[in-house]
């Protein structure tokens, strides 16, 4: 039995608050690509130290999955998020792993800018 792909957002959000950079990045595919800018992606150590800066702001991160659209083991999230005062709407990626769980392939969280 898998779970569902909204999941993935969930536990970001958990690594996230934990402040746990090594938590946040295993929500990722290996490969995984971080868009922390719009037109700017990362991936590999550049997306853990990216993810580290939105980490050193001190604040939790709170998300709430819009729409989530699955197919074959892909998904696409539309989810808001919050982190004090700063707010967007994520357009993210995810497949569902040999383990039944769900990673991200892209991460977008400015995904409407």
């Amino acid at each position: 039995m898998s779970i569902h792909p909204a999941s993935v957002a969930h536990e970001f959000a958990a690594a996230f608050n934990s402040r746990n950079a090594d938590a946040v990045d295993t929500v990722y595919e290996p490969s995984g690509l971080f868009v922390p800018e719009p037109g700017r992606t990362v991936t590999g150590a550049a997306r853990r130290a990216a993810n580290q800066r939105f980490l050193d702001l001190g604040l939790p991160i709170d998300v709430r999955p819009r729409h989530v659209y699955e197919h074959d083991g892909i998904a696409l999230l539309i989810v808001d998020w919050t982190i004090g005062d700063v707010h967007g709407t994520a357009t993210d990626v995810a497949r569902r792993g040999e383990d039944g769980r769900w990673r991200y392939v892209i991460d977008n969280p400015f995904g409407t800018a």
